[in-house]
């Protein structure tokens, strides 16, 4: 299934139903008697967070959705039949936007939750209780933006072939597709992962495969805008450092321009707690790469190699101790 983050739809409520002007009279009435019934209301449309759901594919093909008009109303005080409301199952996580306005409609966070975005119109009335007829109202129309931004305990960060896929493939049951080659993560990818604590209970925690940058990322280029808005919504931020240089990049510039993007993107990003990795301490030159990151920035980092197994349990423990 195709990953979509992004979708513009555009919805209606349905038309309330037509009131009806009636009368009723017999042999033994003097007078008419009104008996025209009410028209139905038309339906609600409604957004609801589903967490079976994970893309935003079918928006992106399906942009007109239209809830059910009310029915008419007829004689003998009959109304009309309410419409049903359209119910549209988006992934958690989606944030809903009024296109004209730009303004912030909701942001669906958990399963389950809902929006109505256009309310379904009023029924027409009938002569029956009243003395003039209304006429129904139409619907609400609105066009939407719908804006996934995927919820992960743990986002891996860093350039493309940094090792996150790897990582994401050894400590969960996702296989990710790795290739030596930019960008082979075109889409982000979640993985469940299961901590053993120290008590001997058990925890887990939701790690994010996302998209590589490159320089200039917060400005959209690469894949920019893909990779950082889903960093937005995790509790931690682990930077993949290629610390063996296998790319030809020299680490310890990786990991500034790393910095700078998130710092230019958005502050909320310098308010998670983050985590440094050294990947690939297999290869050759990383031992005195890692001497060098260690003097110019930290002693804070833990050191791994996904393609061999290597600190993979010491990384799914400080991960998750963070997350909590």
């Amino acid at each position: 299934m195709a990953f979509v983050d992004e979708a513009k739809i555009y919805v209606k409520g349905g038309n309330g139903g037509q009131g009806c002007e009636s009368f009723y009279r017999d042999l033994y009435m003097r007078h008419n008697r009104p008996d025209g019934g009410d028209g139905g209301k038309g339906g609600d449309v409604i957004l609801k967070a589903d967490r079976a759901v994970q893309t935003l594919l079918d928006f992106k093909f399906n942009q007109h959705h239209k809830a059910e008009s009310g029915g008419h109303a007829s004689s003998k005080n009959k109304t009309g039949r309410n419409g049903e409301d359209l119910l549209l199952r988006v992934p958690v996580g989606t944030l809903v936007k009024d296109i004209e306005s730009g303004v912030l409609i909701k942001d669906l966070v958990e399963d389950g939750q809902t929006v109505m975005i256009a309310r379904g119109g009023a029924g027409g009335l009938g002569n029956q209780n009243h003395k003039e007829p209304r006429p129904p109202e139409y619907g609400e129309e609105v066009t939407v933006t719908l804006e996934l931004k995927l919820i992960a305990d743990v986002g891996l960060v860093g350039f493309p072939n940094a090792g996150k896929s790897t990582i994401v493939s050894a400590i969960s049951r996702v296989k990710s597709k790795i290739a030596n080659y930019p960008f082979t993560t075109k889409s982000p990818i979640l993985g469940f992962v299961k901590v053993e604590n120290d008590d001997f209970t058990e925890s887990s925690f939701i790690v994010a495969d996302l998209p590589g940058i490159i320089e200039g990322a917060h400005q959209g280029k690469g894949l920019g805008d893909k990779f950082l808005k889903h960093a937005e919504r995790t509790k931690v931020i682990v930077h993949v450092i290629d610390m063996g240089g296998t790319e030809g990049r020299d680490p310890l510039e990786d990991y500034a321009k790393i910095c700078h993007e998130l710092d230019e993107y958005s502050e909320l990003l310098n308010t998670k707690q983050r985590l440094l990795v050294a990947n690939k301490m297999d290869v050759e030159g990383a031992k005195e790469n890692l001497k060098r990151f260690k003097e110019q920035y930290s002693d804070d980092i833990l050191e791994i190699s996904a393609s061999e197994k290597q600190g993979l349990d010491e990384f799914i423990k400080k991960a998750g101790d963070l997350v909590k």
